[in-house]
């Protein structure tokens, strides 16, 4: 396809038909599309049982926990497990802790690895947007740490905690994570031991050279990431925001603090997604800063893979485990 083609191609894309919403006069979305969801159950004969609990009532932000049944084993050697707090994708705008795409991902990931996964229910832009989402995560990360519910206390290890999420959730899970450098004295107990950062969702004016190629990407074209950074960035910015690009001058010092605190961070990849280029800047950055990186890139994969592919997602929960259960974790 010729570039000329290329670009009319782009522009014959209409990303709010092609993710099912209608923007409203007062800035508010219609979400068409039926984005199946589960139900938390404690049903005894499953691998992981599942709960919600309410983080803030006003802003209706809450948890769904995951807890593999080997935590309930009554062997006395049984030691508490890792806590990741786990932030759902979808380009701020859209799903839900309890979508089933995300549910079925942090069961199958809570008893592989197994670890105890926090769920977050966000607020989701344009309603509320950006720093809404990032403001939520933090609030999430507070709650656990103060938190008294049970399985919190007596199943999971704050000690051993790590953010991670998938597209937006990624972006949600470094801000969170730089931000939170500068609280690590106040969370105690509570301890980040690393990120896990899944096709994160990064921004900028300037094309990267992924971003070019796959312009007219089935999974994820740049109309539709462009919009998207338009309904969750503050209105009248654009992507070099600190709250969408890497190299935002705000957060040069707290990757030395990602550093210092001994941070480890896994950032996943694959070729055939957009934001693909962003991400392996990501770890050249994190690298330069003498941060401990392991990344993992994939040559064959779109994105979002995980959620279509058994295969892909059975990889990256091996991949979060084998990190995880790092002997210098």
């Amino acid at each position: 396809m010729s570039h000329q083609n290329q670009q009319q191609h782009q522009h014959s894309i209409d990303p709010f038909r092609l993710i099912g919403i209608v923007l409203n006069p007062n800035g508010t979305l219609t979400r068409l599309r039926h984005i199946p969801s589960t139900a938390p159950s404690s049903d005894p004969t499953l691998p992981v049982l599942t709960k919600d609990i309410t983080i803030n009532q006003q802003n209706n932000t809450w948890l769904r926990l995951f807890l593999p049944q080997i935590a309930l084993s009554s062997n006395p050697k049984h030691q508490k497990l890792p806590l990741i707090i786990f932030f759902h994708g979808s380009g701020f705008i859209v799903t839900s802790a309890a979508s089933t795409m995300f549910h079925e991902f942090c069961s199958a990931m809570s008893a592989a690895v197994p670890a105890v996964v926090a769920s977050v229910e966000y607020r989701l832009a344009p309603e509320h947007r950006l720093p809404a989402a990032y403001d939520d995560a933090v609030e999430a990360v507070e709650f656990v740490r103060n938190s008294h519910d049970e399985w919190l206390k007596k199943h999971a290890d704050i000690g051993n905690c790590y953010l991670m999420g998938n597209s937006a959730g990624g972006t949600i899970a470094y801000f969170t994570g730089l931000r939170v450098t500068e609280m690590a004295h106040d969370l105690e107990p509570l301890k980040i031991r690393g990120l896990i950062l899944r096709q994160a969702f990064f921004g900028g004016v300037q094309r990267t050279g992924s971003e070019v190629r796959l312009a007219n990407d089935e999974a994820m074209p740049l109309s539709v990431s462009d919009m998207l950074w338009e309904l969750a960035l503050p209105v009248g910015v654009d992507r070099d925001h600190e709250y969408s690009n890497l190299r935002a001058e705000k957060w040069n010092e707290k990757l030395v603090r990602v550093r210092d605190q001994g941070w480890r961070v896994l950032v996943s990849g694959n070729g055939g997604d957009p934001f693909n280029d962003r991400e392996k800047e990501l770890v050249e950055m994190l690298e330069e800063k003498g941060v401990k990186v392991v990344s993992d890139f994939e040559e064959e994969g779109f994105h979002g893979v995980e959620y279509r592919d058994e295969s892909k997602a059975k990889r990256l929960i091996e991949e979060v485990t084998r990190f995880v259960s790092s002997i210098d974790a």
